[in-house]
This record gives C-alpha cells, sequence and structure tokens, in this order.
C-alpha cells in the first residue's frame, strides 16, 4: 500500500525543511521500487498550498504545489516545514486544514518553526516538542502547555513528531522510514544519499 506524504508549502518557507524530507521518502521509494519493481509505491511525495499560486520561498525558489488544502487525495504523512511561519499562523482556513489532516493522517511531522503552526492546532498540547534552537524560549513563550525539549533532534510521540532545526528533518524522515518500513531501508536511503545519519543520536 502507497502512503500519500503530503509536504504543505508556503511563502518563506526554507527550503532544506521541505527537500529534505522530499527527498528521503522519494530516495526510499526509489529504492524498494529496484528490488520489487511490480510492488506498489512505499511512498508517494505531494505539496499542498493554501491556494494554487506559486510558492516563493526564503532562499527564493519558486514551487508550483500539486495541490491546494481545498482539493487533495487526502494524506497518510503530513510534513510541516518551518520558516517565515508568522503569517501562516494567522490563517484560520489554514490552521484549521492542518488540524483536520494531522487527525486523519498516520502521522504528522514538523521540521523547525513548523511545530508553531502544529502547536498552534492545539495538538501538541501536554505532549513532548521541539524546534529550532533559536526559537525555543519563544515557543515555550508562546505554547505554555507544550512540554519544549531542548537539544534533541527530534521528538516522537507516535502520531505526532517534531524536528529541531532545518537539517533535522532529514534525521526525522529516515527516523519514520524505519519506524515504517524497517531500519534496514532507512539505512540504504542514508547511504544512498550520503548522509551521515545516526539513529542513535536522537
Amino acid at each position: 500500500m502507497t502512503d500519500l506524504v503530503s509536504i504543505y508549502i508556503y511563502n518563506r518557507m526554507e527550503i532544506l525543511d521541505f527537500a529534505g524530507p522530499a527527498e528521503v521518502f522519494s530516495t526510499a521509494s526509489r529504492l524498494v521500487a529496484r528490488q520489487q519493481p511490480n510492488a506498489p509505491t512505499l511512498f508517494e511525495v505531494m505539496t499542498v498550498a493554501e491556494k494554487d499560486d506559486r510558492v516563493v520561498t526564503r532562499g527564493g525558489l519558486i514551487l508550483q504545489p500539486h495541490f491546494t488544502i481545498d482539493a487533495h487525495p487526502g494524506t497518510d504523512i503530513l510534513i510541516i516545514p518551518g520558516g517565515r511561519h508568522d503569517p501562516e499562523l494567522h490563517k484560520e482556513n489554514v490552521i484549521d486544514w492542518l488540524n483536520y489532516a494531522a487527525q486523519t493522517a498516520r502521522i504528522t511531522a514538523s521540521v523547525c518553526t513548523g511545530s508553531f503552526l502544529l502547536a498552534k492546532t492545539g495538538l501538541l498540547d501536554g505532549k513532548h516538542a521541539t524546534t529550532h534552537w533559536e526559537d525555543l524560549d519563544d515557543f515555550q513563550a508562546m505554547f505554555p502547555k507544550v512540554n519544549v525539549v531542548r537539544n534533541q533532534r527530534w521528538v516522537d510521540n507516535g502520531s505526532l513528531v517534531t524536528a529541531a532545526g532545518i537539517s533535522t528533518g532529514i534525521d526525522m524522515s529516515l527516523h519514520l522510514v524505519a519506524r515504517l518500513a524497517g531500519d534496514e531501508l532507512a539505512m540504504r536511503t542514508a547511504h544512498q544519499m550520503e548522509y551521515d545519519w545516526q539513529p542513535s543520536l536522537v
């Protein structure tokens, strides 16, 4: 069965917050397809945005979303990148959609300050979570019901997972591949990407 990986994209999002997880899941799928060419695709990665308009990332990369929050095929794994997230926090329709999507997905994961958007839904209340080291104090102040974790690359609550800053989205995504498809595939994916992944260093 194919897991649909939906990545919410928005203006001024961090490129690696989006691209790191996208590369991990697509690489893992490619490796499985090589060994099992007749098997269903393991992960299908797609982007979802508020509107059907181009998204300009923080680094200037221009993206065209596959789907919008009002018209998409659903999601099994929801990824919420960080970046200049403040405008998104004030979009009631976006937060409502993230809340709905997170409660219907198998796993929802944030990268960097994407945790602010996830926390805004209230789903992180009473749970442990992390974000970029530079934003930990602001995160704690804005969401006092969240148990903020410091000096940890990712925090796994089962259906809700948060990663620290930028590149940790790769680590977290490899961890999710290991959870969903086994340690061996996760290690092969890291090797294929030439990424020095150390799963013991959470």
